[in-house]
């Protein structure tokens, strides 16, 4: 690239701003080296360069949110900033300090071990912080390397375009690309340590800020910085809290709480299950953050977790997630607590969310239902088929995908469950006996229930599709995408991307991934449990 277009394009014509660097303490220590980091937000740190960078995907969405050009995507700076291997003129690129609770127990010192912010941008009076995921070592890495795997990087790269467009607070992927270095990764902890491709994703976000960035200065005592840092993300993301003193802490972890609550109901709208909650990949502004061993649930069952980490006490299974985002709560009530000084308002705050969270699912549910209106015998109707739908696997996106699409003809409970239902059963032959007993007073309730309804039909299929997404990102889909990856076939992530960019919209060019996880996919590796390795 020759010098003239190095500048021409060398900062993508980007706004550029510091907020976070100039309001927060730095590491006073700029050597790279892995350390216990004291009394400061952010370690300055570069990415490392790679052997043979290239792009292999952008989010056109991302990048028009951020203000970038279309015309800048295929640059070779574009390339090059994006994999770590040049960076902006106008920033400068640093890792976050902040700690955790992993599984339940406090970790100490995590902070930002393979991410790296290389700017933070402004666009439409919105601002962004531009990170790279994988692009080498930094002061908070420990024993690790510091990268990433193509595995993974597809992984984050489509799980988080797909939440967003399913309507869930989420951060942001605006691109993908190859290292052309072999990273060594050890799958499943097993002891077979094997070379992959490595990868780098761009992830955007209006801040990156964790429950861990508050509970690392509050573990040390460090109360300077911790108002130091609750006061810039007031001011910065909730500008609405207009309190003083100690008010206006309590009005910020209210408004973390309700953020908390509304992510964590859409997650069981979907189906999805995040797979490691700790409170270091808990963002502060209620965006789902850190897409490592996540997955979709294909049978219904409360009880599953994808991550392999957490297979013998299964703490962050799918029905326990709302239960998990409120410990989460109390350890970042813990943190704020030097600034309150009270228990009482926190406390309050904390049984709110308990209370408020079965109110909110039970509307959820109800949407998801095709209830449209309110009614008092709603709750067990529901209750019922949480227990029936337990008795052999079912789909879970199917089941209600199909609910919404079922016509007048359809609502007869005199034949049983119809055709397109049982279609959800992962073996129809069990719907027989007493579980066919029981499915079948179900049905005939909800049929009941229905008639109730005043809407007409096609109200009621309208609003179930808002709610009941028919494309998710099923691990089994990442994986034969991430296969075709491997072989440097790129076909299968580009579809995947357009295709959950319309998670609700009928669109038979995709209906051959509208089907269930393959009896193949059940207990391979990558498709229903997967390690933190990436």
């Amino acid at each position: 690239m020759s010098e003239s277009k190095n500048m021409k394009h060398q900062d993508l014509d980007l706004q550029f701003v510091d907020n976070f660097t100039s309001a927060l303490d730095a590491d006073p220590i700029t050597d790279n080296t892995r350390r216990q980091v004291h009394e400061a937000a952010y370690s300055w740190v570069s990415p490392t360069p790679s052997a043979l960078p290239s792009i292999l995907a952008v989010s056109p969405d991302v990048a028009a949110l951020i203000g970038l050009d279309d015309n800048l995507r295929t640059d070779n700076f574009f390339r090059d900033v994006f994999t770590g291997n040049t960076s902006f003129a106008s920033s400068n690129p640093y890792a976050m300090c902040y700690g955790g609770h992993q599984f339940g127990h406090w970790a100490g010192q995590l902070g930002d071990g393979r991410a790296i912010n290389i700017a933070e941008v402004t666009h439409n009076d919105l601002r962004w912080v531009l990170q790279l995921k994988g692009a080498g070592p930094t002061p908070y890495s420990r024993t690790a390397d510091g990268l990433a795997v193509l595995r993974s990087s597809i992984r984050e790269y489509l799980c988080s375009e797909a939440m967003h467009f399913l309507g869930v607070p989420s951060t942001r992927a605006l691109s993908i690309g190859l290292t052309g270095d072999e990273v060594l990764r050890d799958v499943m902890y097993d002891g077979h340590p094997a070379y992959e491709k490595g990868a780098v994703v761009c992830r955007v976000a209006q801040s990156f800020i964790r429950f861990g960035s508050f509970e690392i200065f509050a573990s040390r005592k460090d109360i300077s910085n911790l108002k130091k840092l609750a006061d810039y993300t007031i001011t910065t993301h909730y500008p609405e809290i207009k309190a003083e003193g100690k008010q206006k802490y309590v009005a910020f972890f209210q408004a973390v709480a309700k953020r908390t609550l509304e992510m964590v109901l859409q997650w069981q709208r979907v189906g999805f299950v995040h797979g490691v909650m700790n409170t270091d990949n808990m963002s502060i502004l209620g965006q789902t953050i850190d897409y490592g061993p996540y997955g979709w649930l294909e049978g219904y069952d409360h009880n599953w977790t994808p991550n392999t980490t957490d297979r013998a006490h299964r703490r962050y299974r799918y029905g326990y997630q709302p239960r998990i985002c409120l410990w989460n709560l109390m350890q970042l009530a813990n943190a704020l607590y030097p600034l309150i000084e009270e228990n009482e308002p926190l406390e309050s705050i904390l049984e709110n969310y308990q209370g408020q969270y079965p109110v909110e699912e039970l509307k959820m549910i109800r949407a998801k239902m095709g209830f449209l209106q309110a009614y008092d015998e709603d709750k067990h109707i529901i209750e019922q088929w949480k227990k029936v739908i337990h008795l052999t696997e079912v789909d879970f996106t199917i089941f209600f995908r199909e609910l919404s699409g079922l016509d007048a003809e359809d609502l007869d409970d005199s034949k049983g469950l119809p055709t397109q239902l049982l279609d959800a059963f992962y073996n129809s032959e069990h719907y027989n006996g007493d579980i066919k007993i029981q499915w079948d007073d179900w049905w005939s309730g909800y049929i009941n229930r229905l008639s109730k309804e005043t809407d007409p039909i096609q109200s009621r299929q309208k609003e179930m599709k808002l709610v009941n997404p028919k494309y998710v990102l099923r691990n089994y889909l990442a994986q034969l995408c991430i296969d075709k990856a491997d072989n440097q076939d790129y076909s299968m992530l580009h579809e995947l991307a357009v295709m959950l960019r319309s998670p609700y919209t009928d669109n038979p060019k995709y209906d051959k991934w509208y089907a269930k996880r393959p009896e193949w996919a059940r207990n391979k590796v990558g498709c229903s449990m997967l390690s933190c390795s990436s």
